[in-house]
């Protein structure tokens, strides 16, 4: 919520977590595991990745409407998509490239607590990476473009957290403009 000012925008986000839950708990049964307290560790984990890659996704949307003049169209979600894929794929490309070697090497003595970290988070990443590019577009289109518009078009000091300029600096620099503004 903090960075968007948006309810909506923010249960958007929290979207990324079923999507990644799916994959894990699939690979939890494939595998043969039960949810121990190392999977939960691999649950979190995955919650905070598959946030980002929708916290990513959405305000790549907001910047190419308020920065490069794009228009809320269907257009733009497709655009957005296709420059916000390689940066996801390279993230789950490596993530997933690193924990192959402990689901494999699961049965080993001392992997007990890596191999059901890695099983979940693996399975996650290809469930949450897969229908990222298809669920969050579709939601968005639906249920997000009014509250990503009042985003856009607030003028308020929260619109920093969007710009980036949330330094004391920039802070004192819009309380100035603010005061020379009435």
């Amino acid at each position: 919520y903090s960075m968007f000012r948006s309810i909506n925008l923010a249960l958007q986000v929290m979207m990324a977590l079923p999507m990644a839950f799916i994959g894990s708990v699939v690979a939890l049964v494939v595998t043969g595991q039960t949810l121990t307290i190392a999977a939960m560790v691999g649950f979190i984990s995955l919650a905070g990745i598959a946030s980002r890659n929708g916290i990513l996704l959405l305000n790549h949307y907001l910047h190419l409407v308020k920065y490069e003049g794009e228009d809320w169209s269907q257009a733009m979600i497709v655009r957005a998509g296709v420059e916000r894929l390689a940066p996801v794929l390279m993230t789950a490309l490596t993530s997933g490239i690193g924990l192959v070697p402990l689901v494999i090497a699961g049965g080993e003595p001392g992997k007990e607590i890596l191999y059901p970290v890695a099983t979940v988070i693996l399975g996650g990443l290809i469930s949450s990476t897969m229908l990222d590019f298809f669920v969050h577009p579709a939601l968005f289109w639906l249920m997000g473009l009014r509250a990503a518009e009042r985003v856009v078009n607030s003028s308020d000091s929260e619109q920093r957290l969007l710009d980036g300029s949330s330094s004391p600096s920039s802070v004192d620099a819009n309380a100035a403009d603010v005061a020379t503004a009435r």
